[in-house]
């Protein structure tokens, strides 16, 4: 049984399933929301080690946090580190599965 570092589920928080993830899966492509911190080395080797695939290419954007309004009161949502994983021909993802 091969061992998984705990600190690849550090970098790794969740897969998003958005429509706009969902038409990017089509072009072998899978969107992760990711540690704040992590870089694209280390989102690269989290992805690969976690799903037992090849990564072609990691690309990040930070959605910054947005003001709302929830029940006459203002709040601001948290900025969220977000990552584009572009994985080789031939291998997949499944993010409906989980970990």
């Amino acid at each position: 049984m091969k061992t998984i570092d705990p600190r690849h589920y550090d970098v790794i928080v969740a897969p998003i399933v958005t429509e706009k993830a969902t038409l990017a899966s089509e072009h072998n492509k899978v969107m992760f929301k990711v540690a704040a911190k992590a870089t694209k080395p280390q989102i690269k080797e989290a992805v690969e080690k976690l799903f037992d695939v090849k990564v072609k290419s990691v690309n990040t954007l930070v959605r910054k946090g947005k003001t709302k309004m929830f029940r006459g009161n203002f709040g601001s949502q948290s900025d969220v580190k977000r990552a584009i994983v572009t994985l080789e021909e031939g291998h997949r993802i499944d993010v409906t599965t989980g970990l």
